[in-house]
């Protein structure tokens, strides 16, 4: 009897030892409220606001003025037009130039909103649905192998939602317009485009062709129109495109979330500057280096925007969680800042052939709160006495030299 109570008492410890080591809160160290303490990311995590410029744009062709959807595949980006084209186009990662383009002749663009992918399939999703009145939403499925012969090879996934009872919603004004998905696994998930709510809706389907009821999974409130998505599996990162009402565009980075629970972990929206811009299309490779493409925009010949392929780095916002060694400052990698959040301090190594060099330290009103001179590669910049939140290093005289500094 007493041996019994003492496996009792042993395992009765062990669970609450257990219990004492998993700690559940935020652990991204980029958060306002990062837990030091937690091992376990409960989701909880929430951001200072944020806003990024692309690294370099470029101009597209003008068969390309409604692109609405990227994908990177064979080191060439891939994307199409929205309107009766039928058409997938093969593009120059280095100047958005077209290589290639391939027609798909023996299907219809109804509204082609999005492109995805898997190792063996493009996705190309005829789904618009602005009216939110079409009973014939359809994802074509089109075999990588056959894409280069005369005749692809083409199925075709369709589906309607299984919570839509009202299909005369008039045009914009429906929750059940899409124009962005994913490809994992198994399944297609829609990330719903909701022009009343400007929430987004997770709905989930079979890949393999038929007709189906998506279901619905969660909902979130992104606070826009969401255009595009990306999904870096390997990592369990996705990335939203969309706009706000007024064309302010944005990124809703996902990522550390478990399975097919979206928005279960991190959600960090990034502000991008390009004002006016109708972002479509998103893509990426390595999590880090995103290409984002917009349609052409006028309004009343005072707004006047063209399609255009846009890249953008998420090191300072992405580099933590992926572990990426921090590189050793060169002509490509002009200035290095660490650590990303700060507390006392950061130390600034800079490409040698650029010293001295002034800088400016301003918060996100704009206001300059801090000058100096970098004259050594390896300077330090006091912060201790900086209340926390985001700042802004701007380096030299050029935009470019601009840097996020989260101080804790």
């Amino acid at each position: 009897m007493i041996f019994r109570y003492f496996i009792l008492i042993i395992f009765f410890m062990l669970i609450a030892g257990q219990s004492e080591a998993q700690k559940y809160g935020c652990t991204d160290r980029l958060a306002v409220n990062y837990d030091q303490s937690a091992t376990i990311n409960d989701g909880s995590c929430t951001y200072n606001p944020a806003n990024l410029e692309p690294s370099i744009s470029f101009s597209l062709a003008g068969s390309l003025s409604e692109t609405s959807g990227l994908i990177f595949w064979n080191n060439q980006l891939w994307t199409h037009n929205d309107n009766t084209d039928t058409n997938i186009y093969s593009l120059d990662t280095l100047n958005g130039n077209i290589i290639k383009i391939y027609p798909l002749s023996r299907i219809a663009n109804k509204d082609w909103e999005e492109i995805s992918q898997d190792d063996n399939y493009i996705y190309v999703g005829d789904f618009g649905n602005n009216g939110g009145n079409r009973t014939d939403l359809r994802i074509f499925k089109i075999s990588k192998n056959s894409l280069t012969g005369n005749l692809p090879v083409i199925d075709s996934v369709k589906f309607t939602y299984s919570d839509q009872v009202d299909f005369s919603t008039g045009s914009n004004n429906t929750d059940f317009d899409c124009e962005a998905f994913i490809v994992s696994e198994d399944s297609i998930y829609l990330f719903t485009k909701q022009w009343v709510s400007n929430k987004t809706s997770v709905y989930s389907l079979p890949k393999n062709p038929g007709y189906y009821i998506a279901k619905l999974k969660s909902s979130y409130d992104v606070e826009g129109l969401i255009t595009g998505a990306v999904y870096l599996e390997s990592e369990r990162i996705i990335a939203l495109l969309g706009y706000s009402d007024l064309l302010e565009p944005f990124v809703y980075l996902l990522y550390d979330f478990k399975g097919s629970a979206f928005f279960g972990g991190n959600k960090r929206k990034i502000g991008l500057l390009l004002p006016y811009h109708q972002t479509e299309g998103i893509s990426t490779a390595d999590g880090i280096k995103y290409y984002i493409s917009n349609e052409s925009f006028s309004l009343y010949s005072v707004i006047n925007v063209p399609q255009r392929l846009h890249i953008f780095d998420l090191t300072s916002f992405l580099g933590n969680y992926l572990n990426l060694p921090i590189p050793f400052p060169d002509a490509e990698n002009n200035f290095i800042i660490l650590p990303v959040p700060a507390h006392d301090f950061i130390k600034v190594k800079s490409y040698s052939a650029l010293l001295p060099i002034d800088y400016i330290l301003i918060n996100l009103s704009g206001k300059i709160i801090m000058k100096g001179r970098l004259t050594s590669e390896n300077e330090t910049i006091i912060v201790s006495s900086l209340a926390s939140g985001m700042y802004i290093l701007r380096i030299g005289k050029e935009k470019r030299y601009s840097y996020k500094i989260i101080k804790e």
